[in-house]
């Protein structure tokens, strides 16, 4: 009796749309401008924190993001006698997780409590472009009990200049302004649906201020006269020639003022104050920031944003706790400068040394020259067979690791090391070895 041999199934890999993957030599790039990042953020003073990946529903939907396409969580053997209804959720930013942070841990922060935190996100968005459904965001923010000093809103778009120069990304421009003249000037119109309005305006860039004019008589019902006032005040070029109505305004203006003139060691093109940026979240209160690449002007989403907010954990809290923040939208900015040809692959190893394997009976005195080398601070791959060294030596050309070494094959021979760039080869001594 013949048995028959089952084939076996094979399922066919796929990428899943919005959720990226890059490849080692991009990868190993990524890795390099985080650290950048992280480096200075903390020269400022920022320390580190990551919060879990999931928070209660009623925790993210607590300041009123309901347009936020939230990712839910179910257990696929839940218990069927289990309420049906998904109580957690994947963050879709990091500033309400941070507020929820800072009211569980209050009596253990030191503040002003200056964080950073560098975590991925996720939203249900339709993929393209610069935006990705599960994506890194690069966050610092400053919160204090009670008020927080006028200096910090400064501070923010000084540190994420530092942080994006480093990164030899071309130019770019933070632009800043402050909601409370916006505010204002909707609080001398008679205006009540601020919330509404404010949306509207943030999608200037993106349909233009013939649709945002539309969008504002046939939905929001107002009137020409007061769409004028409002579009006059947002294309407004010089803060000193605005109109003031109110002591809002006012004081939006002067802080505005205050921002943009500690900012003045930053080059000409870096800041603009620029009242057509509100930011559509109604929690932001004062300073408000989105940031733009100058060198593709086709590419109109904002690649980092944030602003000041007056008690964002009020909700968690019975404490007044003002804070400011800002984001890197990293994965946005990764992809956009990909595609558009600014990011040069790096190493597909991060390896400075690839130990040549002469024969199995030298195993351990590479495995032991390895180690030495290692102690020193390099980072040494040992080839995995004794194969022949011409393609030991195509593994470190393909895998771009600069420096192959030769451990001696016989008692009495010396150790060799090749410099991949140069195709020198010369004596060398693992004890006391330096890079050319």
């Amino acid at each position: 009796m013949k048995t028959g041999t089952s084939k076996k199934k094979i399922y066919k890999p796929k990428s899943i749309s919005g959720f990226p993957e890059w490849l080692p030599e991009y990868r190993a790039i990524e890795q390099q401008w985080m650290d950048h990042i992280r480096s200075v953020f903390e020269s400022y003073g920022f320390c580190s924190i990551e919060t879990s990946a999931v928070e209660e529903i009623d925790v993210l939907t607590a300041k009123g993001e309901t347009d936020k396409e939230i990712y839910t969580l179910t257990r696929l053997q839940a218990d069927p006698n289990e309420d049906k209804g998904a109580r957690l959720g994947l963050h879709f930013d990091q500033t309400v997780p941070l507020a929820r942070y800072t009211a569980l841990n209050f009596n253990d922060l030191v503040f002003p409590f200056k964080r950073y935190q560098m975590q991925k996100v996720w939203r249900g968005e339709r993929p393209q472009l610069g935006r990705a459904r599960e994506f890194y965001q690069c966050d610092i923010d400053v919160i204090n009990v009670d008020s927080l000093p006028l200096h910090f809103d400064a501070e923010m778009p000084a540190v994420i200049y530092e942080a994006l120069d480093g990164l030899n990304i071309g130019k770019f421009q933070i632009r800043i302004s402050n909601r409370k003249i916006l505010l204002g000037l909707l609080s001398a119109l008679e205006v009540t649906d601020t919330v509404s309005i404010t949306r509207t305006i943030d999608k200037l860039d993106k349909i233009g201020i013939e649709n945002v004019s539309k969008i504002l008589i046939e939905e929001l019902n107002l009137s020409k006269g007061q769409i004028m006032t409002i579009l006059d005040l947002i294309q407004a070029q010089e803060l000193s020639k605005i109109n003031v109505l109110n002591m809002e305004m006012q004081e939006g203006v002067d802080e505005l003022i205050f921002v943009m003139n500690n900012l003045k060691h930053l080059p000409a093109h870096a800041v603009k104050a620029d009242l057509s940026i509100v930011r559509g979240l109604d929690y932001y209160t004062g300073t408000v920031y989105e940031t733009r690449l100058l060198d593709i002007p086709e590419f109109t989403s904002s690649i980092c944003s944030g602003g000041r907010y007056d008690d964002l954990a009020g909700g968690f809290i019975n404490k007044h706790l003002p804070g400011v923040g800002i984001s890197i939208g990293f994965t946005r900015l990764f992809d956009v400068l990909k595609n558009n040809g600014y990011i040069k692959e790096g190493k597909k190893s991060p390896a400075d040394i690839l130990m040549v394997l002469p024969s199995e009976e030298s195993r351990d005195t590479a495995s032991q020259t390895a180690r030495i080398l290692r102690d020193q601070g390099y980072k040494v791959e040992m080839y995995h067979a004794p194969q022949k060294i011409k393609k030991q030596l195509s593994y470190a050309e393909k895998k771009l690791i600069p420096y192959v070494w030769f451990p001696p094959c016989e008692e009495g021979q010396p150790h060799e090391v090749k410099n991949m760039d140069t195709k020198t080869q010369s004596e060398a001594n693992p004890n006391d070895w330096t890079l050319s």
